[in-house]
């Protein structure tokens, strides 16, 4: 007797081929993709520990420049040659001389200095600001509209801002950041990267991070207000491969900083010039 076999269909070696074909195509195309990704996480960057100590007076007792902004550029101060001079020739018009062209009264000009203020959203306007021998008089005019506004004086207090004067209110500050603002384009105009920004903390100091090595420009672009004085800085540092292991220490001041826990960690001194009088 004759056993008949189905035919049973041949097995076809294109489809798993294709299969593996494939998906090593996709391995080689990805993985310079990986290498590359892996290269730049890899890629070494370091700190730079900014310190800004200024001092008046007699100058044997400096202290940190608190919420001050600072900027770092690419290029050295060679580089940056035009940015620096625009920076350095820009004109100069004090905080107390902008409120006093505005009318503002003298309680308002000192409730501002009191606490280094460009605006009236830098802190809270307390009781004591509205009432009493404090009281600022642009204040309790605000308070008095907003208190027929909103049918509560509290509420009339914390709102206050809204029934000020837009420049009193924060006219100084809108016209630095207009000035900052023009500033920064040249900037990364001339050293064509982007530029990096940070904010001092209460003791003076402020962190780059994910430094390249190269030569930068550190500056606060817009001047700063120091006493009676007006000061720009422009400063050059390098950050070298072997800096890269830990933060490096980067201390700025003024001319007249002369305390001796400074003096000899000093990098770069302000260009100083004194505040115009109010016309």
């Amino acid at each position: 007797m004759i056993r008949r076999t189905a035919n049973k269909p041949r097995r076809s070696l294109f489809g798993p081929c294709l299969i593996c074909g494939l998906i090593l195509a996709y391995c080689f195309a990805t993985l310079p993709l990986v290498q590359e990704s892996k290269a730049q996480q890899a890629a070494p960057s370091g700190v730079i520990r900014l310190r800004v100590r200024v001092a008046t007076g007699d100058g044997n007792k400096a202290n940190g420049l608190s919420r001050k902004r600072f900027f770092l550029i690419k290029g050295s101060l060679e580089e940056n040659k035009a940015l620096v001079e625009a920076i350095e020739q820009q004109s100069l018009i004090s905080r107390d001389c902008y409120y006093r062209g505005l009318g503002a009264s003298e309680a308002l000009i000192a409730w501002l200095k009191e606490k280094d203020c460009e605006s009236v959203y830098c802190r809270e306007v307390e009781p004591e600001h509205v009432e009493g021998a404090a009281a600022v008089p642009e204040f309790q005019q605000a308070v008095a509209a907003g208190e027929k506004e909103f049918g509560s004086r509290e509420l009339a207090r914390k709102w206050l801002a809204v029934n000020l004067n837009a420049n009193l209110r924060s006219g100084f500050y809108t016209s630095q950041q207009q000035r900052l603002t023009a500033l920064l384009i040249k900037a990364e105009e001339v050293s064509r990267a982007k530029v990096l920004s940070v904010m001092t903390d209460s003791f003076g100091t402020a962190y780059f991070t994910d430094i390249e090595p190269g030569t930068y420009t550190i500056s606060n672009l817009i001047p700063t207000e120091v006493g009676t004085m007006a000061e720009i800085w422009n400063a050059e540092i390098k950050v070298k491969p072997g800096d890269l292991a830990t933060e490096l220490p980067f201390l700025i001041s003024n001319p007249g900083n002369k305390d001796p826990r400074d003096k000899k960690n000093i990098k770069r001194v302000s260009l100083e010039k004194p505040l115009p009088p109010c016309g």
